[in-house]
């Protein structure tokens, strides 16, 4: 016996040891990838594939400065942050009390509305794609006949809502659930009301919770091009990646392959950015949500 043990700690400390190699591998891979992409956009031409590896001539920013007025990155990139922040920050707004809810109702019905979001989730955009498009569409013309003007990124931020609600919904449902019901009880004895509850109580308490699940919603719509590429007909109305896939269209055919690695790093950068600045509080709201 303490020798099949032996041999299952030893798999197992081996098993471990290849997780976290292939972890680490993957990691230096991707900084060893972002890091090249970052030197290519200083580069000009086609030297970029005639010669990969090699460095730069010079940090000279012309290829940032085409690639941002060239294809519209500029208004691609105000749209995303409008876009992004206000359908981020509606998202939540719209999730937290309804997880809240679903998280403290006895009704039966409750857990079955949490299955469903959770079902939500596993939803692919593409099978819904015709539909959602018939239905923007029938909402616009309502919109033209009833007031005569409508804005079809104000459409791109309904259909981001929409498809964002399962994903928030469901992962702070689970963090409410986490959340210990004493002071919910002890305020609800001193006559505060559910909604009193909820909003000087555990809203606060749910703070790791919702800025998490305001910054995974954030990255998930930041890097949205289908719905983008669907529903935004205008070039001084579309979003970043739709504006990074017109510059690839344009450089392709210059040959200025620097310039669309620029509009790469002028894509990823802001994301990393952030996350470095919000990682730790990303990670600490994950894992107190799935530890309490």
């Amino acid at each position: 016996m303490n020798a099949l043990r032996q041999e299952k700690a030893i798999i197992g400390k081996i098993a471990w040891a290849l997780c976290v190699g292939f972890v680490f591998a993957w990691a230096a891979f991707n900084i060893l990838l972002l890091g090249w992409i970052v030197l290519a956009s200083f580069r000009k031409g086609s030297s970029v594939f005639t010669r990969p590896l090699a460095l730069p001539e010079s940090l000279d920013f012309a290829n940032y400065i085409n690639a941002w007025a060239t294809s519209s990155l500029g208004v691609g990139f105000f749209n995303s942050v409008l876009l992004v922040v206000i359908a981020s920050g509606s998202t939540i707004l719209l999730a937290s009390p309804a997880a809240y809810a679903l998280s403290r109702s006895r009704v039966r019905a409750a857990g079955p509305i949490t299955t469903l979001f959770a079902v939500g989730l596993g939803i692919p955009i593409q099978i819904i794609i015709v539909p959602l498009f018939v239905l923007m569409n029938a909402i616009s013309t309502a919109a033209y006949r009833i007031i005569g003007w409508w804005d079809s990124r104000i459409s791109l931020y309904l259909l981001y809502v929409a498809t964002s609600l399962p994903f928030a919904v469901f992962l702070l449902t689970g963090f409410f659930r986490s959340l210990p019901t004493e002071l919910e009880e002890a305020a609800a004895l001193d006559g505060a009301s559910p909604w009193q509850v909820y909003s000087k109580i555990m809203w606060p308490l749910a703070r790791p919770g919702v800025s998490t699940g305001l910054m995974l919603t954030g990255l998930g719509l930041w890097n949205e091009t289908l719905l983008a590429l669907v529903f935004i007909t205008e070039d001084s109305k579309s979003t970043l990646p739709r504006a990074l896939l017109g510059l690839y269209g344009t450089m392709q055919y210059t040959a200025n392959w620097g310039g669309l690695f620029a509009g790469i790093v002028i894509v990823v950068v802001p994301m990393i950015i952030l996350y470095a600045v919000l990682g730790k509080r990303l990670v600490e709201g994950m894992t107190l949500g799935a530890g309490k």
